[in-house]
């Protein structure tokens, strides 16, 4: 996300906007719109890996797993965004009948870039937190083996573990689940990634 927001809008209008842009994506954050960056290889590999790896697990089962085409909607907190990864188990509420913005969604997963990390891991988690739907946030680097798990407990908290073993699985006991890190960093090259950070 870029740091300047590039204009002032009502949410209906952004979203008419959106839904007519043939390229490049924004987000809406409380009437100002910002410029979404384009993901790098090891990015698209990772989101790719989780979409496959919970679409297999959710084979046979009333559960949903949609790509960061698909939109969030959070009123209270006046956004509208693409999450890299979202899920969702159980019936699908949807903001209105073209089905392209989501608003229940069980577990959203952003892949951290240099650019958006402390966004994804602050405000943005704050607004995810909102969501009363919401019951586990996992963020992925992308520079390394490592997950950062964030589970709602029955009280409301936010239980937070973290994950860091290729050979170990993180737990999504409310989707009856568990993701091996090594299916969700499969085919990501970490030397190559760094070299390019290098140079």
């Amino acid at each position: 996300m870029s740091v300047q927001p590039k204009l002032r809008l009502h949410f209906a209008d952004w979203l008419a906007a959106e839904r007519a842009a043939d390229q490049g994506r924004t987000e809406y954050v409380d009437g100002e719109v910002f410029a979404m960056a384009g993901g790098t290889e090891a990015h698209n590999l990772i989101c790719g890996n989780v979409l496959r790896e919970l679409g297999n697990r959710f084979k046979g089962r009333p559960c949903y797993v949609y790509t960061s085409d698909m939109k969030v909607r959070i009123e209270s907190a006046n956004l509208g965004t693409y999450p890299d990864v979202m899920a969702i188990c159980g019936e699908r509420l949807f903001w209105d009948d073209h089905r392209d913005i989501i608003i229940n969604p069980g577990l959203i997963v952003e892949v951290l870039s240099d650019s958006t990390e402390a966004y994804d891991r602050g405000n943005k988690f704050g607004y995810y937190r909102s969501l009363p739907s919401l019951r586990a946030y996992l963020l992925l680097s992308q520079h390394r083996v490592s997950a950062e798990l964030f589970l709602r407990q029955p009280g409301g908290d936010w239980l937070l573990s973290t994950y860091t073993d290729p050979r170990g699985s993180i737990p999504l006991p409310a989707f009856d689940t568990a993701l091996p890190l090594a299916e969700i960093y499969d085919k990501v090259e970490f030397a190559a990634l760094a070299a390019a950070t290098q140079g």
